[in-house]
């Protein structure tokens, strides 16, 4: 995303942002893995964000060049992105009613 905002972050704030949350995590002593496994979960609910734009731009020609995806390569990349956004929406409609 870098090159096609044309914006730059500099690498120390980059490995700030990085560095911050375990630091944070080994100070306040909580469990590692618990730890991971949340910070997974609420990373896939940006997996969409990532997945979509970047279906949408491989499927142009004029974006992509030769190097455009096929019909049927958009179709399965669309179908697991739709995937994902279904457990994702699953996963809320689970937390909302308690199960």
């Amino acid at each position: 995303m870098q090159g096609f905002l044309h914006r730059r972050i500099a690498p120390w704030i980059r490995r700030l942002v990085t560095i911050l949350p375990s630091l944070l995590v080994i100070s306040l002593g909580l469990d590692p893995t618990r730890t991971l496994v949340i910070s997974q979960v609420v990373l896939s609910f940006g997996l969409p964000f990532a997945v979509i734009p970047l279906i949408m731009f491989t499927r142009r020609r004029d974006i992509m060049g030769e190097l455009v995806n096929k019909p049927i390569t958009t179709f399965m990349a669309s179908v697991a992105a739709m995937l994902i956004i279904s457990l994702n929406l699953f996963l809320i409609y689970q937390l909302a009613l308690g199960g």
